[in-house]
């Protein structure tokens, strides 16, 4: 089911996508070096960012409680299977994403213990979908070593990669809004002018933002605020608030089952530990 974490996963991705359309190996659209993560940031990391140049992008649910605006009758809705036109060769420790990226497609990947999964949006490219999941898996504590279209978990036992197509059905159970905040930590204010515009355009062109689960939000822009540091500090703040309308489903088969245990069993075969 889609939970705030998917949405400001989903979220983080578009910013990504919009800064580093070629992925995180190749320069950004504005020229500065550019970190997008969710969460509040570290205010030691941030401030020697800062003072480097270096430019951060928080995402993270506003102050505003959630409103719950349920209205839709219980039922099943089939989530039509999309064509799987992305693909993914695993070698080792190491995964390549190539072909072409549609809406409805899954990617992951499986470290030891650990899956990470990742909506494909519509302004994918394998080297976005590739640099997504390296921010996931980082973020996790992994070290790992991201160029072009790959990624490679050096400290990874069991490595898996995997991409799958939607599918199956999906009832909402429940419907909210929840306000999201992306804030931009700029060095100074012609930076933040630069890269606010780019990050605001790649949102405000989402309708219907993709979630993992084979949903998607309904995005609506709810305001902004600007706000410089002063001469005393090289902190120059932007903040974009998006409202995102999105479900808590149930699923049957949905979207697809990117990674699973089975159990072989004298006269059965257990199936369990599925990861989707």
């Amino acid at each position: 089911m889609a939970d705030q974490a998917d949405v400001e996963n989903a979220l983080a991705a578009l910013v990504a996508n919009a800064i580093y359309p070629n992925g995180t190996g190749a320069a950004s659209v504005t020229g500065q070096v550019c970190k997008v993560y969710r969460g509040y940031p570290n205010p030691s990391a941030l401030d020697a960012d800062l003072a480097a140049g270096i430019v951060h992008v928080s995402v993270m649910a506003g102050d505003r409680l959630v409103r719950n605006v349920t209205r839709y009758p219980r039922q099943w809705q089939v989530v039509k299977p999309v064509s799987q036109v992305l693909s993914v060769m695993v070698q080792g420790v190491s995964a390549t994403f190539s072909g072409t990226c549609a809406v409805g497609q899954l990617a992951g990947v499986l470290v030891n213990e650990q899956t990470f999964s990742y909506a494909v949006q519509a302004s994918d490219s394998p080297a976005t979908v590739a640099s997504n999941l390296a921010a996931m898996i980082r973020a996790a504590g992994w070290i790992v070593n991201y160029a072009g279209a790959g990624l490679t978990v050096p400290g990874a036992d069991r490595f898996a990669a995997r991409v799958v197509a939607g599918g199956g059905a999906l009832q909402e159970i429940r419907r909210q809004v929840q306000d999201f905040k992306v804030t931009m930590w700029c060095p100074s204010p012609m930076v933040r002018d630069e890269i606010a515009p780019v990050i605001d355009e790649a949102l405000t062109a989402v309708k219907f933002m993709p979630l993992a689960d084979g949903s998607a939000g309904h995005m609506v822009f709810a305001g902004t605020a600007t706000q410089d540091g002063g001469a005393e500090t090289s902190l120059f703040r932007r903040e974009l608030v998006w409202a995102v309308e999105y479900p808590t489903t149930l699923a049957q088969m949905a979207p697809a089952m990117l990674f699973g245990t089975v159990t072989a069993m004298a006269d059965a075969v257990v199936l369990g530990d599925f990861q989707s």
